[in-house]
């Protein structure tokens, strides 16, 4: 039989033990804001964000369990920038994603202990956004998607598949594209080799564009350039349209330029960044100093090809560049 005392034990181990599953403390919820300078509607951007959310999901972070996530999309407007840069400053996050140059050099202004991990910045160190690659050196690093020099492959692959382009208008919206003086400069230091001279285009708005490319088909041999950047990228449909219209091979940023009807593109694959941001995301946030962390360079871009756009053009594509695109849309 039980000895009182031994029963009086284990009734009380029984009744304590359910209060002490409960008196646990829950994980602790941690916080991410994204700054985004592109416009939450366009779906790929949607699928951007979800790539992103999904990468962290793999790596233990879930949304609404243990991490919130705070969204700003500034939909190419330069102006929104700075208020939800502060914004999310103010809620005193664990870390800042941010996409865009625009973006990251906000961030750069508003916090300099707040961790931000970027993608979509061209050249972190031209821009002033970390002190080397290699060594970022304050609160800041990430995933570039291009350095300037690429810009010269843009020009050579343009007159692989148009040979007789001989002068090249360069859009881009100086408000957003803060890195454009980076790459004008690369383009003009490559178009003398190509035989190809350049006009440099500031454009803000849909007219602007229409008008350049209106001006730049008025002679024989015209070319254009769609710059890299949240503006040019939320206005493609016009440059495209525009593009189609007055017979100008068009190369630009973002794959979707060339799926949408431009005649090629070539970088980096964005879902890719996505990844990446969220894999130094929970390195931070499981005690990496973002300091300690490499910018990292792209280490493949994929070249893609509308063939349907280039046959209305009356341009046949080189048998090799079609072996090296990675896609090609018929």
């Amino acid at each position: 039989m039980m000895r009182r005392r031994e029963f009086i034990a284990v009734v009380g181990a029984i009744a304590v033990w359910p209060l002490a599953g409960h008196t646990q403390s829950p994980e602790r919820m941690r916080r991410v804001g994204v700054l985004s300078g592109w416009s939450e509607k366009d779906p790929t951007v949607q699928k951007f964000v979800t790539a992103f959310v999904q990468a962290l999901a793999r790596l233990g972070w879930i949304e609404g369990k243990n991490i919130r996530i705070d969204r700003r999309f500034a939909s190419s407007d330069p102006t929104l920038l700075k208020p939800y840069a502060a914004e999310l400053v103010g809620l005193s996050p664990d870390v800042i994603f941010a996409n865009t140059s625009p973006a990251a050099i906000v961030l750069r202004e508003q916090t300099l202990t707040i961790p931000v991990v970027f993608t979509h910045v061209v050249d972190a160190v031209g821009l002033g956004v970390v002190e080397s690659l290699a060594r970022p050196g304050g609160n800041m690093t990430g995933f570039s998607i291009f350095d300037a020099p690429l810009m010269g492959k843009w020009l050579q692959l343009l007159k692989e598949i148009a040979p007789t382009v001989t002068h090249v208008a360069v859009i881009f919206n100086p408000d957003t594209a803060l890195h454009s003086w980076l790459l004008n400069q690369a383009i003009e230091r490559a178009a003398p080799s190509l035989g190809i001279t350049v006009v440099l285009a500031p454009v803000h708005n849909d007219a602007a564009i229409e008008e350049t490319i209106a001006a730049e088909a008025r002679e024989p041999g015209g070319g254009l350039f769609s710059l890299p950047d949240p503006f040019a990228y939320s206005h493609r449909g016009v440059t495209i349209a525009a593009a189609t219209r007055y017979g100008l091979p068009a190369i630009g940023a973002g794959q979707q330029f060339a799926r949408d009807g431009g005649l090629m593109t070539y970088q980096e694959d964005p879902l890719e960044l996505a990844v990446q941001g969220a894999s130094y995301i929970d390195r931070i946030l499981k005690g990496a100093s973002p300091a300690d962390l490499p910018v990292q360079q792209p280490t493949k871009y994929s070249l893609i090809i509308n063939l349907k756009t280039a046959k209305a053009l009356g341009l046949t594509v080189p048998p090799s560049m079609l072996d090296l695109a990675d896609e090609v849309i018929e």
